[in-house]
């Protein structure tokens, strides 16, 4: 991996005006990163100290955020060693994944309004690039 992984990672700055808290942000980028195989299983993440400066957040910002993935099982922190992808995705739990779309439609509702948008046409341009990923 990169010698200097938060550019990688966070090429642009967060967003102060997009709707959405800085930790849902961060977490949702190295959620990216996974998804998108950017970041492999066992791959350092930044330090949560080195993030916070890179970024120029509070260091308890990163901190919720590094929270957060670890409970959805998507990283592990070592004390001393540091915060890595995890090796597997967590086991699915219904309940869990219920509650994590109805978030994620939530605040892709919140970000439509704070950018003027109608939801209803973001959903739309949704369903039409599924559309064009499942032939």
């Amino acid at each position: 991996m990169s010698a200097n992984i938060e550019t990688l990672l966070f090429p642009t700055p967060l967003s102060d005006t997009s709707g959405l808290p800085l930790r849902v942000q961060l977490r949702e980028r190295v959620l990216a990163a996974i998804g998108s195989g950017l970041l492999g299983p066992g791959d350092r993440l930044p330090t949560m100290r080195a993030l916070a400066v890179h970024l120029r957040v509070d260091l308890n910002t990163v901190q919720r955020a590094y929270a957060e993935l670890e409970r959805l099982g998507a990283i592990q922190t070592f004390r001393a060693r540091g915060s890595f992808v995890s090796d597997r995705p967590p086991p699915p739990d219904e309940e869990r994944r219920a509650a994590d779309i109805r978030d994620l439609a939530a605040s892709t509702i919140a970000r439509c309004q704070a950018l003027g948008l109608e939801p209803e046409a973001v959903l739309q341009a949704m369903r039409d690039l599924l559309s064009l990923s499942n032939p």
